[in-house]
Protein backbone atom coordinates (compact mmCIF):
# COMPACT_ATOMS: atom_id res chain seq x y z
CA UNK A 1 0.00 0.00 0.00
CA UNK A 2 2.16 2.82 -1.23
CA UNK A 3 0.13 4.74 -3.51
CA UNK A 4 -2.68 6.96 -1.70
CA UNK A 5 -4.91 9.80 -2.38
CA UNK A 6 -6.19 11.79 0.52
CA UNK A 7 -8.81 14.09 -0.52
CA UNK A 8 -9.15 17.46 1.38
CA UNK A 9 -5.18 16.91 2.15
CA UNK A 10 -3.64 20.21 2.55
CA UNK A 11 -6.80 21.25 5.20
CA UNK A 12 -6.43 20.49 8.89
CA UNK A 13 -7.11 17.20 9.18
CA UNK A 14 -5.76 16.17 5.87
CA UNK A 15 -2.61 17.93 6.11
CA UNK A 16 -1.36 16.38 9.30
CA UNK A 17 -2.30 12.79 7.62
CA UNK A 18 0.12 14.16 4.59
CA UNK A 19 2.89 15.04 6.89
CA UNK A 20 2.66 12.05 8.70
CA UNK A 21 2.68 9.38 6.09
CA UNK A 22 5.63 11.40 4.74
CA UNK A 23 7.33 10.55 7.40
CA UNK A 24 10.18 8.15 8.95
CA UNK A 25 7.55 6.76 11.45
CA UNK A 26 5.02 5.91 8.75
CA UNK A 27 7.55 4.02 6.88
CA UNK A 28 9.01 2.34 9.72
CA UNK A 29 5.05 1.55 10.81
CA UNK A 30 3.82 0.45 7.59
CA UNK A 31 7.20 -1.38 6.66
CA UNK A 32 7.66 1.07 3.60
CA UNK A 33 11.16 0.78 1.59
CA UNK A 34 10.64 4.31 1.03
CA UNK A 35 7.92 7.07 1.30
CA UNK A 36 4.62 6.47 -0.24
CA UNK A 37 3.71 7.70 -3.39
CA UNK A 38 1.05 10.76 -2.18
CA UNK A 39 -1.34 12.35 -4.16
CA UNK A 40 -3.84 15.21 -2.62
CA UNK A 41 -6.87 16.60 -3.88
CA UNK A 42 -7.61 20.14 -2.78
CA UNK A 43 -10.13 22.54 -4.22
CA UNK A 44 -8.63 25.13 -1.98
CA UNK A 45 -12.13 26.90 -1.21
CA UNK A 46 -13.11 30.10 0.30
CA UNK A 47 -14.51 28.75 3.02
CA UNK A 48 -11.38 30.19 4.84
CA UNK A 49 -8.31 31.44 3.29
CA UNK A 50 -6.86 29.32 0.90
CA UNK A 51 -3.68 30.97 1.27
CA UNK A 52 -3.80 29.22 4.85
CA UNK A 53 -4.59 25.47 3.46
CA UNK A 54 -1.43 25.89 0.89
CA UNK A 55 1.17 27.08 3.91
CA UNK A 56 -0.01 23.72 5.53
CA UNK A 57 1.37 20.92 2.37
CA UNK A 58 4.03 23.68 0.49
CA UNK A 59 6.96 22.30 2.25
CA UNK A 60 5.89 18.48 0.54
CA UNK A 61 5.59 20.79 -3.06
CA UNK A 62 9.26 19.88 -4.27
CA UNK A 63 9.25 16.00 -3.13
CA UNK A 64 9.01 14.12 -6.48
CA UNK A 65 6.76 11.26 -4.18
CA UNK A 66 4.37 13.84 -3.62
CA UNK A 67 1.71 15.22 -6.26
CA UNK A 68 -0.88 18.05 -5.62
CA UNK A 69 -4.21 17.90 -7.79
CA UNK A 70 -6.30 21.20 -7.96
CA UNK A 71 -9.53 19.83 -8.23
CA UNK A 72 -13.27 19.52 -7.19
CA UNK A 73 -14.26 15.79 -5.84
CA UNK A 74 -18.06 16.55 -7.61
CA UNK A 75 -16.16 16.75 -10.99
CA UNK A 76 -16.84 13.06 -11.89
CA UNK A 77 -14.33 13.67 -14.99
CA UNK A 78 -11.45 14.96 -13.18
CA UNK A 79 -11.39 12.49 -10.72
CA UNK A 80 -11.84 9.14 -13.19
CA UNK A 81 -8.94 10.48 -15.29
CA UNK A 82 -6.82 10.98 -11.77
CA UNK A 83 -7.63 7.33 -10.53
CA UNK A 84 -7.31 5.52 -14.20
CA UNK A 85 -3.34 7.63 -14.51
CA UNK A 86 -2.67 6.71 -10.63
CA UNK A 87 -4.34 3.79 -9.46
CA UNK A 88 -4.36 3.97 -5.57
CA UNK A 89 -3.75 1.19 -3.09
CA UNK A 90 -6.37 3.19 -0.88
CA UNK A 91 -8.03 6.60 -0.31
CA UNK A 92 -8.58 8.70 2.59
CA UNK A 93 -11.72 10.92 1.91
CA UNK A 94 -11.38 13.93 3.97
CA UNK A 95 -12.74 16.50 1.28
CA UNK A 96 -15.82 18.22 2.54
CA UNK A 97 -18.12 21.25 2.97
CA UNK A 98 -17.52 21.13 6.97
CA UNK A 99 -19.02 22.87 10.08
CA UNK A 100 -22.94 22.61 11.36
CA UNK A 101 -24.57 25.89 10.91
CA UNK A 102 -23.02 27.24 7.43
CA UNK A 103 -24.59 24.24 6.20
CA UNK A 104 -27.81 25.53 7.99
CA UNK A 105 -27.41 28.59 5.24
CA UNK A 106 -26.54 26.50 2.05
CA UNK A 107 -27.41 23.08 2.38
CA UNK A 108 -27.61 22.75 -1.37
CA UNK A 109 -23.93 23.20 -1.56
CA UNK A 110 -23.26 20.60 1.30
CA UNK A 111 -25.37 17.93 -0.49
CA UNK A 112 -23.53 17.94 -3.62
CA UNK A 113 -20.10 18.35 -2.15
CA UNK A 114 -20.18 15.48 0.91
CA UNK A 115 -22.98 13.64 -0.98
CA UNK A 116 -21.86 13.45 -4.64
CA UNK A 117 -18.87 14.48 -4.07
CA UNK A 118 -18.71 11.35 -2.24
CA UNK A 119 -20.25 9.03 -4.64
CA UNK A 120 -17.78 10.53 -7.19
CA UNK A 121 -15.03 8.78 -5.30
CA UNK A 122 -16.27 5.96 -5.03
CA UNK A 123 -17.39 5.16 -8.20
CA UNK A 124 -13.44 6.03 -9.23
CA UNK A 125 -12.21 3.66 -7.10
CA UNK A 126 -14.52 0.93 -8.13
CA UNK A 127 -13.55 1.21 -11.64
CA UNK A 128 -9.71 1.37 -10.94
CA UNK A 129 -10.01 -1.43 -8.33
CA UNK A 130 -9.08 0.38 -5.10
CA UNK A 131 -9.51 -1.92 -1.75
CA UNK A 132 -9.47 0.27 0.89
CA UNK A 133 -11.62 3.36 1.64
CA UNK A 134 -11.45 5.66 4.71
CA UNK A 135 -14.32 7.94 4.96
CA UNK A 136 -14.37 11.05 7.06
CA UNK A 137 -17.45 11.27 9.34
CA UNK A 138 -19.04 13.24 12.11
CA UNK A 139 -20.20 12.84 15.24
CA UNK A 140 -22.85 15.11 14.12
CA UNK A 141 -24.35 12.50 12.69
CA UNK A 142 -25.53 11.31 16.35
CA UNK A 143 -28.19 14.51 16.19
CA UNK A 144 -29.83 15.05 19.90
CA UNK A 145 -28.32 11.53 21.47
CA UNK A 146 -30.07 9.73 24.24
CA UNK A 147 -27.55 8.03 25.58
CA UNK A 148 -24.36 9.34 26.44
CA UNK A 149 -21.72 8.36 25.05
CA UNK A 150 -22.21 7.77 21.93
CA UNK A 151 -21.93 4.52 20.52
CA UNK A 152 -21.73 3.40 16.85
CA UNK A 153 -24.97 1.45 17.41
CA UNK A 154 -26.81 3.89 18.40
CA UNK A 155 -29.75 5.16 16.24
CA UNK A 156 -28.79 8.12 13.72
CA UNK A 157 -32.50 8.40 12.29
CA UNK A 158 -32.82 11.94 13.79
CA UNK A 159 -29.65 14.38 12.46
CA UNK A 160 -30.45 17.99 13.16
CA UNK A 161 -28.58 20.09 10.64
CA UNK A 162 -27.84 19.59 6.91
CA UNK A 163 -24.13 18.86 7.57
CA UNK A 164 -24.83 16.02 9.73
CA UNK A 165 -27.40 14.68 7.20
CA UNK A 166 -24.90 14.29 4.51
CA UNK A 167 -22.10 12.59 7.00
CA UNK A 168 -25.21 9.54 7.31
CA UNK A 169 -25.76 9.69 4.20
CA UNK A 170 -21.59 9.44 3.26
CA UNK A 171 -21.67 6.36 5.64
CA UNK A 172 -24.74 4.57 3.54
CA UNK A 173 -22.65 5.30 0.58
CA UNK A 174 -19.56 3.26 1.53
CA UNK A 175 -21.64 0.80 3.09
CA UNK A 176 -23.45 -0.13 -0.23
CA UNK A 177 -20.24 -0.10 -2.33
CA UNK A 178 -18.30 -2.04 0.17
CA UNK A 179 -21.38 -4.79 0.35
CA UNK A 180 -21.72 -5.06 -3.41
CA UNK A 181 -18.59 -4.38 -4.72
CA UNK A 182 -15.83 -6.11 -1.88
CA UNK A 183 -14.23 -2.79 -1.29
CA UNK A 184 -12.98 -2.37 2.19
CA UNK A 185 -14.50 1.02 3.92
CA UNK A 186 -13.92 2.37 6.92
CA UNK A 187 -16.04 5.03 8.37
CA UNK A 188 -14.47 7.03 10.79
CA UNK A 189 -16.52 9.50 13.35
CA UNK A 190 -14.52 12.44 14.31
CA UNK A 191 -15.43 14.34 17.76
CA UNK A 192 -14.35 17.78 17.84
CA UNK A 193 -10.67 17.59 16.40
CA UNK A 194 -8.13 20.61 17.22
CA UNK A 195 -4.62 21.25 17.50
CA UNK A 196 -1.81 23.14 15.59
CA UNK A 197 -3.32 24.37 12.71
CA UNK A 198 -7.19 23.78 13.09
CA UNK A 199 -9.12 26.12 10.93
CA UNK A 200 -9.83 29.43 12.19
CA UNK A 201 -13.20 29.32 12.63
CA UNK A 202 -13.59 26.26 14.88
CA UNK A 203 -14.27 27.40 18.44
CA UNK A 204 -10.70 26.74 20.31
CA UNK A 205 -8.67 28.33 17.76
CA UNK A 206 -11.37 31.55 17.45
CA UNK A 207 -11.74 32.04 21.14
CA UNK A 208 -7.54 31.68 21.37
CA UNK A 209 -7.33 34.69 18.79
CA UNK A 210 -10.41 36.72 20.33
CA UNK A 211 -8.72 36.62 24.13
CA UNK A 212 -5.62 37.23 22.66
CA UNK A 213 -7.12 40.52 21.06
CA UNK A 214 -8.84 41.22 24.11
CA UNK A 215 -12.17 40.92 22.63
CA UNK A 216 -15.56 39.39 22.95
CA UNK A 217 -16.20 36.05 22.53
CA UNK A 218 -19.44 34.45 21.35
CA UNK A 219 -21.24 31.60 24.29
CA UNK A 220 -24.06 30.20 23.04
CA UNK A 221 -26.32 29.12 25.40
CA UNK A 222 -25.43 28.45 29.00
CA UNK A 223 -21.84 27.27 28.61
CA UNK A 224 -22.80 24.08 29.97
CA UNK A 225 -22.80 23.04 26.24
CA UNK A 226 -20.21 19.55 26.24
CA UNK A 227 -17.89 18.26 23.61
CA UNK A 228 -15.44 15.76 23.41
CA UNK A 229 -12.47 17.70 22.28
CA UNK A 230 -9.80 15.60 20.37
CA UNK A 231 -6.12 16.16 19.60
CA UNK A 232 -5.12 15.82 16.03
CA UNK A 233 -2.50 13.16 16.66
CA UNK A 234 -4.82 11.20 18.60
CA UNK A 235 -6.98 11.51 15.29
CA UNK A 236 -4.25 10.89 12.62
CA UNK A 237 -2.94 7.62 14.81
CA UNK A 238 -6.67 6.48 14.33
CA UNK A 239 -6.91 7.30 10.93
CA UNK A 240 -3.68 5.39 10.13
CA UNK A 241 -4.79 2.38 11.67
CA UNK A 242 -7.93 2.60 9.74
CA UNK A 243 -5.74 2.32 6.63
CA UNK A 244 -4.35 -0.87 7.93
CA UNK A 245 -7.52 -2.41 8.80
CA UNK A 246 -8.41 -5.76 7.05
CA UNK A 247 -10.21 -8.05 9.29
CA UNK A 248 -13.75 -6.93 7.84
CA UNK A 249 -14.97 -5.43 4.64
CA UNK A 250 -17.22 -2.69 7.05
CA UNK A 251 -17.00 -0.67 9.81
CA UNK A 252 -17.91 2.65 11.49
CA UNK A 253 -15.82 3.40 14.29
CA UNK A 254 -15.71 6.95 16.67
CA UNK A 255 -12.65 8.13 17.06
CA UNK A 256 -13.12 10.86 20.09
CA UNK A 257 -10.94 11.07 23.11
CA UNK A 258 -13.80 9.65 25.30
CA UNK A 259 -14.11 12.77 27.86
CA UNK A 260 -17.15 15.26 27.61
CA UNK A 261 -15.95 18.93 28.27
CA UNK A 262 -17.94 21.75 29.57
CA UNK A 263 -17.46 25.45 27.39
CA UNK A 264 -17.14 26.97 30.64
CA UNK A 265 -14.22 24.72 31.39
CA UNK A 266 -13.02 24.71 28.33
CA UNK A 267 -13.08 28.66 28.38
CA UNK A 268 -11.15 28.43 31.29
CA UNK A 269 -8.09 26.34 29.80
CA UNK A 270 -7.64 28.84 27.13
CA UNK A 271 -7.12 32.01 29.83
CA UNK A 272 -4.86 29.68 31.59
CA UNK A 273 -2.83 29.10 28.75
CA UNK A 274 -3.24 32.74 27.14
CA UNK A 275 -2.77 34.20 30.25
CA UNK A 276 -5.54 36.44 30.15
CA UNK A 277 -8.92 37.08 30.63
CA UNK A 278 -12.21 36.20 28.19
CA UNK A 279 -14.83 38.55 27.95
CA UNK A 280 -18.03 36.84 27.36
CA UNK A 281 -20.86 37.78 25.16
CA UNK A 282 -23.86 35.54 25.86
CA UNK A 283 -25.88 34.82 22.81
CA UNK A 284 -28.57 32.31 22.37
CA UNK A 285 -28.60 28.58 21.58
CA UNK A 286 -27.61 27.90 18.34
CA UNK A 287 -30.11 25.77 15.26
CA UNK A 288 -28.51 22.66 14.71
CA UNK A 289 -26.31 22.54 17.85
CA UNK A 290 -26.36 19.83 20.07
CA UNK A 291 -26.18 19.57 23.78
CA UNK A 292 -23.14 17.06 24.21
CA UNK A 293 -20.95 15.09 21.92
CA UNK A 294 -18.92 12.15 24.40
CA UNK A 295 -17.41 8.95 22.45
CA UNK A 296 -17.83 5.86 23.43
CA UNK A 297 -14.16 4.31 22.05
CA UNK A 298 -14.32 0.77 22.83
CA UNK A 299 -14.93 -0.66 19.71
CA UNK A 300 -11.60 1.76 18.17
CA UNK A 301 -9.87 0.42 20.98
CA UNK A 302 -10.74 -3.30 20.07
CA UNK A 303 -10.31 -3.26 16.40
CA UNK A 304 -7.83 -0.21 15.89
CA UNK A 305 -5.84 -0.35 19.04
CA UNK A 306 -7.00 3.15 19.16
CA UNK A 307 -5.60 4.82 22.30
CA UNK A 308 -5.72 8.22 22.75
CA UNK A 309 -2.80 10.14 24.54
CA UNK A 310 -3.82 13.60 25.06
CA UNK A 311 -6.16 15.11 27.44
CA UNK A 312 -7.68 18.39 27.01
CA UNK A 313 -5.25 20.42 29.53
CA UNK A 314 -2.17 19.02 27.47
CA UNK A 315 -3.98 19.25 24.04
CA UNK A 316 -4.57 23.31 25.07
CA UNK A 317 -1.48 24.09 26.40
CA UNK A 318 0.06 22.30 22.85
CA UNK A 319 -2.70 24.71 20.96
CA UNK A 320 -1.59 27.62 22.28
CA UNK A 321 1.78 27.41 21.96
CA UNK A 322 1.36 26.78 18.14
CA UNK A 323 -0.79 29.69 18.13
CA UNK A 324 1.47 32.35 20.21
CA UNK A 325 4.37 31.21 17.39
CA UNK A 326 2.20 31.35 14.26
CA UNK A 327 1.12 35.07 14.83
Amino acid sequence: MQNLLITGGAGFIGSHLVDYLMSDAARAAFNWHEAPRLAVVDNFNDFYDPAVKRANIAHHLECDRFELIVADITDATAMNQLFARRRFDAVVHLAARAGVRPSLNDPLAYETTNVRGTYVLLEAARQSGVRQFVFGSSSSVYGINARVPFSEDDPISRPISPYAATKIAGEAACQVYSHLYAMRAVCLRFFTVYGARQRPDLAIHKFARLIDAGRMIPVYGDGRTERDYTYIDDIIAGVVAALRYKASDFEIINLGESAAVELRRLVELLEQALGKRAILNHQPQQPGDVPITYANIEKARRLLGYDPQTPIEAGIEKFVAWFKNSK
